[in-house]
């Protein structure tokens, strides 16, 4: 697991990031914390065989804009860090090598290459709200 802290400000830059390999999100305490150990399900208790991600990339299909599918992605799980303020949004990489109790991707082999600051949460949101149904809001 290597890691380094870039931060990323704004959904554009997130957007420009987007490309040279496929990114995830991961809500986490860090590189520390993940490598003491990985991802459990909650329900069963068991461990999961790799980190539980959100993937950055849009679907082929996904036919709006780029930061819209920014915008959903980062609030599907944002419930993650409100609840824990040790929790920051991680931009990690990685080898698929499984999915999650959600169907979300599992990463092994992961490189956290930066980390989300509070404003491109507050902006996901914000477009969040702005172009999809509120009453659909991620919990």
């Amino acid at each position: 697991m290597t890691r380094s802290d870039d931060v990323v400000s704004t959904l554009d830059e997130l957007h420009r990031r987007l490309g040279d390999r496929r990114l995830y999100v991961r809500y986490s305490e860090g590189p520390d914390h993940d490598l003491s150990g990985g991802s459990v399900d909650t329900e069963s208790g068991l461990e999961l065989p790799g980190l539980s991600v959100n993937p950055l990339d849009p679907e082929p299909w996904w036919t709006r804009p780029v930061e819209d599918w920014l915008a959903r992605q980062l609030c599907q799980y944002k419930h993650l860090r409100d609840r824990n303020q040790d929790r920051r949004a991680w931009l990690v990489h990685g080898s698929v090598v499984g999915r999650g109790p959600d169907c979300e991707p599992l990463l092994t082999d992961v490189s956290f290459v930066g980390v989300l600051d509070d404003g491109v949460l507050g902006e996901a949101e914000q477009r969040y709200r702005e172009h999809f149904d509120a009453g659909n809001e991620p919990e």
